[in-house]
């Protein structure tokens, strides 16, 4: 069986966003939290989960990934807050 991967995007406490990718969403923002996740998020904390998005495998969530740190902040505000 196959691990689910997901791709997520965080507000930090400047207000800027990050992307990222995991298999675990819960450790994985514990771990941003913590400071040991990634060296953006480390002095830009306490970070906040705002979005995450499920992928098939790990390269899905990479691909994703990569597509949507492509995306202006304004087309990711509108990925986060679509209904």
């Amino acid at each position: 069986m196959t691990e689910t991967a997901y791709v997520y995007i965080l507000k930090c406490s400047d207000g800027t966003l990050y992307t990222g990718w995991t298999n675990d969403l819960e450790k994985r923002l514990a771990a941003h939290n913590a400071g040991t996740a990634s060296k953006y998020t480390h002095s830009k904390r306490p970070v906040e989960m705002l979005w995450h998005e499920p992928c098939g495998s790990k390269a899905e969530a990479l691909k994703r990934e990569a597509e949507i740190k492509k995306l202006s902040r304004s087309e990711k505000l509108k990925l986060i807050f679509k209904k």
